[in-house]
């Protein structure tokens, strides 16, 4: 089975779970520690939030302040936009912050969410049938 395994530095491992169980990720205890937290979107994607040191343990170049840089940003998709907006509206209830407004493509609708260390995801929704249509491939 393909997997990915997404290592996120954060400041604070518990108030990330926290932010992340509101967005619909759950936690695996098998690989949960202290300095870490296994949070699970579904069987094939992976995240886990790890303490600076635990990060940097396994890397040793500078981390960057991600509030103020962006060094790789994440799109879930949805299987509607109101689960779109149900994930937003839960990120921004847990401490997460709204960076832009919705960008509706018409066959797609993005909301992009900025969690408590400022890791950028992007919830979106695409509807495939009009995405075709739209582009003539099948």
């Amino acid at each position: 089975m393909k997997q990915i395994f997404i290592n996120l530095p954060v400041k604070d491992v518990d108030a990330s779970m926290n932010f992340y169980t509101q967005l619909g990720f759950s936690v695996n205890p098998l690989f949960t520690f202290d300095d870490q937290k296994c949070m699970v979107w579904c069987d094939q994607v992976y995240l886990m939030l790890q303490t600076y040191d635990m990060f940097k343990s396994g890397n040793k170049k500078d981390l960057p302040d991600t509030k103020k840089n962006t060094i790789a940003t994440f799109t879930l998709p949805v299987e509607s936009l109101e689960k779109v907006n149900e994930i937003i509206e839960n990120g921004l209830k847990a401490g997460g912050t709204e960076p832009t407004p919705i960008i509706d493509e018409g066959f797609m609708q993005v909301r992009n969410i900025e969690d408590l260390d400022g890791h950028h995801w992007g919830i979106i929704y695409l509807d495939i049938e009009k995405f075709k249509q739209m582009t003539g491939k099948k």
